[in-house]
């Protein structure tokens, strides 16, 4: 294949060997500079041409980093990339690769193409403003809809007669919420267009309106089904019949997206139809073909094809300009034509009549079930017992009685300590009995009674409040067990899985022994086309690690003793893999273990184990007490924002109930903030370098469980994201664009003016390998741009305006140069396309 058709942008070097065979003074010139640099970096006297970076000279990624950005200093020697130091891993090897490769490429030009102008504090001021009172008047909006139809359900006569006015209004409320979304489109925006938006402006406020609207549609709660896409055709999408959509990320710029008959693209997809980048919203196209899969965790940049019976693999990306070809597969970040066939689910007989009837089953049990208990649930138990009314109903200075503060705690602990135990409880049963309907490997149709069963086993048992509570410790071993994990004989060391993991389903998920999992673990052991689906078992192997945000499919070629490093490709054909490491998209090997993650092996086993593990058991213990009851307390200031807006409700009216609205999102946001300076307030999160069992790192799990950072996608793309980062520690500059960025640690991340952050894009100040934790600062200049699905690791330093691609994986200790573009995963410097750039709406 030409290589224009490959990717608009330049492979890693050394990724191909030389046409010519270099001359070898080049070469010992290279070799020697090399060695002295090195020895620099690692402080020795002198290292030999044939040392292995790993083996011999100890060194890891860290040291390897520095080594990489030292080098890129010095004009003289060839860019050297982590890729170049792992696939040559001696200072011969690496001098004779890469200066037998094609000629270093010019620098970059100081300037980025098409610059914007930054907007103006006004702009920035007006837009904040804008958005309040759009917030303001939408709570009022739906305060004085929902004032109104409570009263008319309350005073129906009978448990039959409240029912039947709930289910009215509640249809009448679903259509309007389904609705208002897809008008404000149309009557804000028009059609979607090639173009490009000055943040903070005018033409931005309506971009940010109908995105918020948009993904709030109630019509989204049923991705996956032709509901789905029934709704994104009303927005403007070309969609093809028999089209599936499994990603809950909501595209915006729907009229430049066009899919064709029977695609699909599956769950954690990004899609979005614009980026963000130098202050600019720009929009573009996304086009799939028919019959094309885009398979878990994919990026699609605006500008990307695929054209009929392509393929993109799982945790890959389209950056712009690129198009896959009719029938091939691709894989990687950015993405390359890969060897083999990628593995697809056979179809099955799933017509419109199937879709129909599943699109009517799904409206008429929202209609009739779920939106009558939502909206009229408490009519009705006031119908069916009507002594409770004299406990509800408001007397006078209620609010200044010790009864209602009382009665206020007495049901923000029924809510949380008696209701949450027998949800526990029905998870732990009724997806046990609903997963024996289903038979591995089987393929099912979609839309049907399997279906169903499926996604209501996903749904149950997928409850991050639990997962949350039990990861990070001990219990997260029993309670996914409880679920239907198979853990094996589990070697427990306290810190197993963290508090984010995920599945298809548990009942064919297996664990080996021995293994240790971080942060944003996805077991995709189901499988779907457009027409079909089949579940089966994914079994990750003994002894492993894995490290962060990794998708591991039905079918991953890995065995015991991997490391898998943060969003890693597992590999889905080959071999299998055993006794290595695998890092970037498409992976390749790199070393198991090196010798500074090997410093605390010696706590790993005996009687240190013991003293470490029983002692990390009881400050987890306390953890998961004080997680909470930090949740209690907030049940409770909701209950008492509640109960004061009932109470006010008598004098003011529908007023009341709007302030309260407010009143929720500035309590949440307050309480977590001052939850969160507390928990750190005494111990700030640093630099550290120990092992799991050291009490330092008990205390930044601790900090990782306890506070909560929901709240923070209601400021997404908003001024306000930027102060409530400021008041959680954050060091960061003046009119920073977040359109959903998370900080992990975030008085650890220093971000300059002006920058911008992409939707899913991730600043982590750590990273943990086996029983080793290391932490450190990252620092992002000014006017950045974290390119959407990005993730940026610790100990890195970003230079003023330089971008990070999409999709891309910027490893720890990496310095990124002014101006520069990187991209990739593991990231390196690339080549900036030549830009043509609108004109930005001003």
């Amino acid at each position: 294949m030409p290589e224009a058709q490959v990717t608009a942008l330049s492979p890693p070097s050394g990724g191909a060997p030389a046409r010519h065979g270099p001359s070898p003074e080049p070469v010992a010139r290279t070799e020697a500079a090399f060695a002295a640099v090195l020895a620099e970096v690692m402080r020795l006297d002198h290292v030999a041409a044939d040392s292995h970076f790993f083996k011999d000279l100890g060194a890891d990624s860290l040291v390897m980093a520095h080594f990489c950005a030292r080098v890129r200093k010095n004009t003289g020697l060839p860019p050297v990339s982590m890729r170049d130091v792992y696939a040559h891993s001696t200072v011969r090897g690496l001098a004779l690769a890469l200066t037998a490769a094609e000629p270093p490429r010019p620098a970059l030009a100081p300037s980025t193409p098409a610059p914007a102008a930054p907007s103006g504090r006004p702009r920035f001021v007006l837009c904040g403003a804008l958005q309040l009172l759009t917030f303001l008047v939408y709570s009022c909006l739906v305060a004085f809809a929902g004032v109104r139809g409570y009263a008319w359900i309350s005073a129906g006569s009978g448990v039959l007669d409240v029912y039947l006015r709930a289910v009215v209004f509640g249809g009448m409320v679903f259509l309007a919420l389904s609705l208002a979304p897809i008008l404000a489109k149309w009557v804000l925006v028009g059609r979607w267009k090639h173009r490009r938006i000055r943040i903070w402006s005018l033409a931005y406020f309506r971009l940010w309106v109908v995105r918020t609207l948009v993904r709030s549609d109630p019509l989204v709660l049923f991705v996956g089904s032709p509901l789905y896409t029934l709704y994104l055709r009303a927005l403007g999408a070309r969609i093809g019949p028999g089209v599936a959509v499994f990603s809950r990320h909501v595209p915006l710029c729907t009229d430049l997206l066009s899919i064709g008959d029977f695609s699909v693209i599956r769950k954690d997809c990004f899609f979005t139809g614009y980026r963000a980048r130098g202050g600019l919203i720009e929009t573009g196209t996304v086009t799939l073909g028919k019959d094309v899969l885009v398979a878990e965790a994919s990026v699609l940049d605006i500008g990307t094809a695929l054209d009929d019976g392509a393929r993109l693999a799982h945790a890959s990306a389209l950056h712009s300009g690129q198009t896959i070809p009719a029938g091939e597969y691709w894989h990687g970040s950015p993405a390359r034509c890969a060897d083999g066939e990628y593995p697809v689910v056979e179809p099955a007989s799933c017509g419109p009549v199937r879709r129909s009837v599943h699109s009517a089953t799904q409206l008429l049990s929202a209609l009739l079930v779920y939106l009558p208990l939502a909206v009229g649930g408490l009519g009705i138990l006031l119908a069916e017992a009507p002594q409770l009314s004299a406990v509800l109903e408001p007397g006078p200075s209620v609010l200044t009685t010790w009864v209602f503060y009382r009665d206020a705690l007495a049901l923000s602990f029924v809510l949380l300590f008696v209701i949450m135990p027998l949800g526990f409880l029905a998870l732990a049963v009724v997806p046990r009995l609903l997963s024996r309907t289903l038979v591995a490997g089987r393929v099912y149709p979609l839309y049907g009674f399997h279906y169903g069963v499926h996604r209501a086993i996903a749904l149950l048992t997928n409850r991050p409040f639990l997962t949350r509570l039990f990861g990070d410790s001990s219990a997260v071993v029993p309670y996914l067990r409880l679920l239907g994990y198979d853990l094996s004989r589990v070697e427990q060391t306290g810190s197993n899985f963290g508090t984010e993991v995920k599945h298809e389903t548990p009942y064919l998920s297996t664990v080996g022994a021995g293994t240790m999992v971080a942060d944003g673990l996805s077991v995709n052991n189901a499988e779907f086309s457009s027409t079909s689906f089949r579940v089966s078992r994914t079994a990750i192997g003994a002894r492993n690690f894995l490290g962060n945000r990794i998708g591991y499919p039905a079918g991953g070629r890995t065995g015991a003793n991997c490391l898998l490093a943060t969003k890693v490709m597992v590999p889905v054909d080959g071999r299998i893999r055993e006794d290595v490491g695998l890092l970037g998209s498409p992976s390749f090997e790199i070393p198991r273990s090196v010798q500074r993650d090997s410093s605390f092996d010696l706590m790993k086993t005996g009687e240190d184990l013991r003293t470490g593990l029983a002692a990390k058991n009881r400050h987890n213990a306390a953890t998961m007490g004080l997680y909470l009851l930090v949740r209690w307390v907030y049940a409770f200031l909701v209950t008492l924002v509640a109960s004061a807006s009932a109470e006010l409700y008598t004098s003011v009216g529908a007023a009341a109930v709007a302030l309260g609205n407010v009143l929720v999102l500035l309590v949440s946001t307050a309480y977590f903030v001052l939850v969160e300076r507390a928990v750190i307030s005494s111990h700030p999160p640093g630099p550290l370098f120990c092992s799991i069992y050291d009490l330092r790192f008990w205390r930044r799990e601790r900090f990782w469980k306890v506070p909560s950072e929901l709240f923070l996608k209601t400021f997404d793309g908003t001024p306000f994201k930027g102060l409530i980062w400021r008041l959680l520690g954050v060091r960061i500059g003046r009119r920073v664009f977040d359109d959903g960025c998370f900080l992990t640690e975030r008085t650890m991340v220093t971000i300059g003016d002006g920058c911008t952050l992409n939707t899913g894009s991730v600043v982590q100040c750590h990273s943990q390998e086996d029983g080793t934790f290391k932490s450190d600062r990252s620092a992002i200049g000014a006017g950045c741009t974290l390119g959407v699905g990005a993730f940026v690791h610790y100990g890195v330093t970003i230079g003023d305006r330089a971008v990070l691609a999409p999709d891309s994986f910027l490893m720890k200790g990496e310095s990124v140069p002014e101006n520069a573009l990187w991209g990739g995963n593991p990231a390196h410097e690339i080549e900036r396309a030549a830009a043509r750039g609108e004109e930005a709406t001003r």
